[in-house]
């Protein structure tokens, strides 16, 4: 697949004009970097240096101004005029996923990179994932581990999901734990051109990174991952996951319900339910809105064995081999 060398740039917008009318490559180009930014002017920089001193170097960066009303645009620009790789694309504040579907549409390589505007990669992160993608041709998509940073301020459950998410080393852990957590960083994300273009980013109310994973994974499509760490992830308080209501924990749990309601429990709808904590409460809760209702609840819980949780039979554990052949979903979230 040769790639466009013509890069064009959203339509003129007269109150955001773009920075430059069209980028000319100087070599076919193998990998499209999005990079959607929103008052990212104090990160930009360093991000976009992280990309420029890449192993590999045929690469092109889309940069989305999605409205910022600090000097992001400006950071780009100046990045844009050093570097022909470097494009930007300026539009009113619509939101992430208009920024990244803007992305896609300006990108014309093979292959299709994720970062975020507060991020660094390693200088072989591209390198590392365009040759996992070429040695795995089954694979739709790979990521890679991460480290989060800065250390000194991170939260023990941060750490976990960090070491968590590291973890997965395989493409069949990936599938196996998918519906844990999200199972992939998205600024650490490669994916090959045609996933984007059969699932491209849609806003449903949750987290936009998860919807396409699942999706993907519902399809069929494999993602694997190399195992290093190659991004490092920025976890502040002013990430959009942490302000935005669509990143709250009650929406991973709509998500989460919502594809389990499509496809583990898509031919019937009843189930069991392990455990009750905070966590079974609130998948049962989601999935009730999709018409599925648990039966019984397993449970550790001595005081609870024996009741009726909205019609639901409390049973101890050791009852589990009575329901084999019935759907179970464990919503256990503390080890022990």
């Amino acid at each position: 697949m040769t790639p466009d060398p013509i890069i064009p740039v959203a339509p003129p917008d007269p109150d955001f004009p773009p920075s430059q009318k069209v980028k000319i490559l100087p070599t076919p180009c193998q990998v499209s970097v999005l990079v959607p930014a929103r008052n990212a002017a104090a990160t930009l920089d360093a991000c976009l240096a992280s990309l420029a001193r890449q192993t590999l170097s045929a690469w092109h960066c889309v940069v989305v101004d999605d409205g910022s009303t600090d000097e992001t645009a400006a950071v780009a620009a100046r990045w844009a005029r050093a570097d022909a790789r470097i494009g930007l694309v300026r539009q009113p504040h619509r939101g992430l996923v208009a920024a990244l579907n803007t992305g896609l549409a300006h990108g014309r390589a093979p292959l299709v990179a994720r970062m975020d505007a507060d991020d660094l990669m390693r200088r072989d992160r591209l390198e590392r994932q365009v040759a996992a993608l070429e040695a795995n041709p089954a694979w739709a998509a790979v990521t890679s581990g991460v480290r989060l940073f800065p250390r000194a301020q991170l939260r023990p459950y941060r750490r976990e999901y960090e070491a968590w998410l590291n973890g997965l080393t395989t493409p069949d852990a990936i599938r196996r734990d998918a519906f844990i957590e999200c199972p992939v960083a998205h600024p650490a994300l490669m994916a090959r051109r045609e996933a984007f273009e059969a699932f491209s980013y849609r806003d449903m109310g949750w987290p936009e990174d998860y919807d396409l994973v699942l999706r993907w994974l519902a399809a069929g499509l494999v993602v694997g991952t190399v195992p290093r760490r190659l991004v490092a992830w920025r976890d502040s308080a002013e990430r959009l996951s942490r302000t935005d209501v669509r990143y709250g924990l009650d929406r991973f749990v709509a998500c989460k319900a919502h594809f389990l309601a499509e496809g583990f429990l898509a031919d019937r709808d009843d189930y069991v339910l392990w455990g009750y904590g905070a966590t079974g409460r609130a998948m049962r809760r989601a999935l009730a809105a999709h018409g599925k209702r648990a039966t019984h609840i397993l449970e550790v819980k001595a005081g609870r064995i024996g009741r009726r949780i909205h019609g639901a039979e409390v049973v101890a554990v050791g009852e589990l081999p009575r329901f084999r052949g019935q759907p179970i979903l464990a919503s256990v979230a503390r080890p022990g």
